[in-house]
């Protein structure tokens, strides 16, 4: 519960310390400006005060870990993707998106500091603890995190501890360790597609190498 809270506050704070000039800048997720980011993450924060309002009975199906699961690697065909740019533009001057994006992230991380770690909750048609599913969004909350300041390199980074946790997550995801010489941050940018490895690198991680990236979904 706390590396989520921290690792949230770290992102909002993130996202309003962003100057109106960069939201036109590219992130770190293909295809998208800064402000497309944010407006997703906008929807995620709705996900967040949906699913812990959405409780449930059955015995839980995934936990913090199966939560997530690998996929094959976006087309670029799914609508709510190229919804999304559509929605960021239509707010027209970056202060808008960002007051909507503070004032739904904020009830967000009241809902989640209120919850009962161990109530059970319903989303994406499986059912698992609130402790569990907040677990799971310090990964998603981590590479957002620098997917928001991929190029913008004097912003501030996720918290050491959260990315420590989000490098631990994707480790038991995928069944696999990175090099302990990767540092946390290079282990999830580059796990997950997101920075092309070195030479060095690709001779580090091996026969591991082939597997890469590692998209979650």
């Amino acid at each position: 519960m706390d590396l989520f809270s921290r690792s949230w506050t770290a992102l909002r704070t993130a996202v309003a310390d962003i100057p109106d000039e960069d939201f036109e800048r590219p992130s770190g997720c293909t295809g998208w400006l800064v402000r497309d980011l944010v407006c997703h993450l906008v929807i995620d924060a709705q996900d967040v005060l949906i699913t812990l309002v959405t409780p449930a009975e059955a015995e839980p199906t995934v936990d913090a870990v199966t939560y997530w699961r690998l996929v094959e690697p976006p087309t670029g065909e799914d609508p709510l993707d190229a919804l999304i740019p559509r929605l960021a533009a239509a707010y027209g001057e970056p202060r808008w998106l960002k007051f909507h994006f503070d004032d739904v992230g904020s009830a967000a991380g009241r809902a989640a500091e209120l919850a009962d770690p161990a109530a059970r909750v319903s989303t994406r048609g499986e059912v698992l603890t609130v402790g569990d599913y907040l677990c799971a969004y310090v990964l998603e909350w981590s590479l957002h995190h620098l997917d928001l300041i991929a190029h913008r390199p004097s912003a501030a980074e996720p918290p050491a501890d959260t990315l420590a946790a989000a490098r631990a997550s994707l480790e038991k995801i995928t069944g696999t360790p990175f090099p302990a010489s990767f540092s946390d941050k290079d282990a999830l940018l580059i796990g997950t597609g997101r920075r092309t490895p070195t030479d060095a690198e690709k001779a580090t991680l091996g026969d591991f190498a082939a597997r890469l990236p590692f998209v979650l979904g």
